[in-house]
């Protein structure tokens, strides 16, 4: 479970987050939805420990994501909108996870596989100079070889092809229960099928929460 209490965060005068209390539950698939600048990365890079709130507080099953979050980052698979520049070629990276993670590596091959990712000729070549399709299929196989508690996706399909969207949003239907999913994203007509709640955010509140 995630609970975020009257958190506020700043950059500079700019308030990004303005006392947002929201709760995050099993078997919740939440469509976090916004203009830009509204606040929805924001709340997931607080959530997973990367900012540290002005005010209020974040818990996530319990833990603290900043004083905690090498314990909590082992229950979560999180897919940013922009892959990070990784250096490390597509094997180096792969063994990293699987030391790291605990992930099997035929898991990631069998997810890359279902995502038309062929990993095989690939596996010596870096990742920061695969095309960005490329990129977001290795981490969307990733994600979900974890098999988290917590799933976090933010505007996962940017970089995908029509095809690849539909893998995608088949093989999360595969493995949406017992889980926390969370989609930022502008694409709410690809998703609505999948989320059972939208959330809409605006200057850095939460505007409504619907079941759907």
């Amino acid at each position: 479970m995630i609970e975020v209490r009257g958190v506020t965060k700043k950059f500079g005068k700019t308030v990004s987050l303005d006392n947002v209390s929201i709760d995050f539950k099993k078997d919740d698939a939440v469509a976090l939805m916004g203009a830009n600048g509204a606040g929805k990365t924001t709340l997931i890079r607080l959530i997973l420990g990367y900012y540290h709130p002005n005010a209020g507080t974040i818990s996530i099953n319990g833990m603290d994501p900043v004083k905690e979050r090498v314990d909590i980052l082992k229950h979560v698979s999180f897919v940013p909108q922009l892959p990070p520049p990784i250096k490390l070629s597509l094997d180096e990276l792969i063994q990293y996870i699987c030391s790291s993670s605990g992930v099997k590596k035929e898991r990631i091959f069998h997810y890359a596989n279902e995502m038309e990712l062929d990993l095989k000729p690939n596996l010596g070549k870096s990742f920061f100079k695969l095309s960005g399709g490329m990129k977001q299929k290795l981490l969307i196989a990733i994600s979900l070889a974890k098999e988290s508690e917590i799933m976090i996706y933010d505007e996962p399909t940017a970089n995908l092809d029509p095809k690849a969207r539909d893998n995608f949003y088949r093989l999360l239907k595969e493995h949406e229960e017992n889980k926390i999913a969370l989609f930022v994203t502008h694409r709410l007509d690809e998703i609505k099928e999948i989320v059972n709640r939208q959330i809409y955010m605006d200057l850095g509140t939460i505007v409504s929460d619907e079941c759907v």
